[in-house]
């Protein structure tokens, strides 16, 4: 924690008191004060992670504009992690810092919680640096990664998508003469942040506004690398999200999400638009795999040869399972197809690991970024 907080303390809490300070005085949340001591303890790069978020906090609610505060907070803490993760490999400060952070605000900033919390959440997630240019020959690819998950199994996990998207945050190269411009972003494993509409809330404006050249939304999986070709639209996974909500879903009762108040419209399968081919030029030790596999009350499990044959079925599982990974590849290539964009999207499940390994999330990430510069490379060539 200590070079992470070197990092925050230059870029956030400078900041902070750029705002002007006065006087010091939601919705379900992960569960960051029952774990954070564990978390301190397991981790010498989360070690002081309370003491930290303490001073963050207390800087945003004695600032003349807690809202704005928030915001260059979480620009700040995002500046750093993804630096941190440069060197270190390691996305986990960024989560526990955040989580810690949110912990005091919630306690202390009575009516103005729900701008500031929103304002320093988006922000810490990346939403606060997409830069990407106006010039019009850059091909513009968002990448988007999830939260550490699984954390009453192992305190001390990691994510390799979201390791992957703060290493390729930002990164910029020149291809046939055009600029290759890369951003990425963070997602919580929440239920309830997916059926409050984060997915749409956030991608919507980059969809509409037809500048992306590719959107891949990235988690971490199974053996090898799978490109998810049939998201489902139900939840059937068992497991408990970060904030240790259980939906009710099972293989039995695959339940359809919410998008606000409704249920999540839509078919019960699509299908990906992502450059299959040019993603598995990616050179590295894993298999590339196009995901067909599903399930559904009506078949099982089985692969499908086109989304023609999961007509009339009832999705148990798609490509990405039934939790949130398949979640947000339905949603995403389910609101690129709603805003009738062209820009082709779909999900990418990175290889599994247990708690922190930086061998291999190196290995990991590495073919991820290779496998984006494949893509880039055909992108390139497109009229």
């Amino acid at each position: 924690m200590a070079a992470l907080r070197t990092l925050v303390l230059a870029t956030a809490t400078a900041a902070l008191f750029g705002c002007g300070l006065g006087s010091s005085s939601p919705s379900p949340a992960d569960r960051a004060p029952g774990r954070l001591p564990q978390a301190e303890a397991a981790m010498s790069s989360v070690a002081g992670a309370r003491a930290e978020s303490r001073a963050i906090a207390e800087a945003i609610l004695g600032a003349s504009d807690p809202v704005l505060a928030a915001t260059q907070a979480g620009q700040g803490l995002w500046t750093a992690a993804r630096a941190y993760a440069a060197v270190s490999l390691d996305d986990r400060p960024l989560y526990w810092l955040r989580l810690a952070t949110t912990t005091h605000l919630k306690a202390d900033c009575g009516a103005k919680c729900p701008p500031v919390l929103e304002a320093f959440d988006r922000a810490s997630r990346g939403d606060g640096d997409l830069a990407f240019s106006k010039d019009p020959t850059a091909l513009r690819i968002l990448v988007t990664g999830f939260d550490p998950f699984s954390l009453d199994r192992n305190i001390d996990q990691s994510n390799p998508s979201g390791v992957g998207a703060l290493r390729l945050d930002g990164t910029r190269w020149t291809l046939a003469g055009r600029p290759v411009e890369v951003e990425a972003l963070l997602f919580p494993v929440r239920f309830d942040a997916f059926d409050a509409g984060t997915v749409e809330a956030r991608l919507a404006p980059l969809l509409k506004s037809g500048a992306l050249a590719l959107l891949a939304t990235v988690s971490m999986g199974r053996d090898h690398f799978d490109l998810e070709r049939f998201p489902g639209r139900r939840r059937s996974s068992e497991a408990p999200d970060n904030a240790g909500v259980l939906t009710g879903a099972s293989a039995a009762n695959p339940l359809v999400p919410r998008l606000g108040a409704a249920p999540l419209e839509g078919p019960e399968f699509v299908e990906f638009s992502l450059p299959v081919a040019a993603l598995q030029g990616g050179a590295g030790p894993y298999e590339i795999r196009d995901n067909r596999r599903v399930a559904t009350l009506e078949r099982g499990t089985f692969d499908a040869a086109s989304l023609a044959e999961l007509g009339g079925q009832t999705a148990v599982r798609g490509g990405g399972g039934g939790y949130l990974s398949n979640e947000i590849s339905y949603r995403t290539v389910r609101l690129a197809q709603a805003l009738g964009s062209e820009t082709p999207v779909g999900h990418i499940h990175t290889p599994r690991l247990e708690g922190f390994d930086e061998e291999s999330l190196r290995a990991i990430t590495d073919q991820l970024s290779a496998m984006v510069e494949s893509a880039a490379h055909e992108l390139a060539r497109a009229p």
